[in-house]
């Protein structure tokens, strides 16, 4: 099976260089498609605008399923700020210290936000292949990209290896029979 993961277009706050998380905003107007995305037989979607709108951009008329765990990691106290607000903070710095592997304060984790975000591409997959599908599509968060990468592409790169700007995508191939038999992982991944 083909998937295609692509980070959602521009926002107000990707523009602003926010932390945007859990903050529901929608596209920058008048955004045009600036790839040539792969077909998809169906769409997987972050419940969040901004992706549901990218995806009715690219894949208008494709059936699409809204998944929960596949939204944007919660950045606590540090939603909606950007550098400049937060990097005198002590719990900021705290956090670029760790390399965001500490928790956000009053946000998630980087274990917990990867696990959510692999539970949900899992879940999504699984129902895609028993549909038969050869081609399926995931718009979704940066953050959700590279924890998928990270825990299932087999490469010692890191979390942040996999970064994408918005709109920007990956293509990656699964067996669907080492899949089914507990073997879950992405190979020949691309960055489109």
């Amino acid at each position: 099976m083909k998937i295609i993961l692509i980070r959602h277009f521009m926002t107000q706050g990707n523009l602003e260089h926010r932390y945007i998380g859990t903050t529901d905003e929608p596209l920058l107007p008048g955004q045009a498609i600036s790839y040539d995305y792969p077909e998809a037989e169906a769409v997987a979607v972050s419940p969040l605008k901004r992706c549901v709108e990218t995806a009715g951009i690219i894949y208008h008329g494709t059936r699409s399923y809204v998944c929960e765990e596949l939204r944007e990691c919660d950045f606590g106290l540090f939603e909606n700020q950007n550098y400049e607000q937060l990097k005198d903070h002590p719990a900021y710095q705290e956090w670029l210290r760790s390399g965001g592997r500490v928790p956000f304060p009053g946000g998630e984790g980087m274990d917990e936000f990867c696990d959510r975000c692999v539970k949900g591409f899992c879940r999504m997959t699984e129902k895609f292949m028993e549909e038969s599908m050869e081609a399926a599509a995931f718009v979704v968060h940066g953050g959700t990209i590279m924890a998928i990468l990270d825990r299932l592409a087999g490469h010692e790169e890191g979390f942040y290896h996999w970064q994408v700007k918005n709109g920007e995508a990956y293509r990656a191939c699964l067996c669907e029979k080492e899949w089914r038999s507990g073997i879950r992982r992405l190979t020949e991944i691309e960055k489109l």
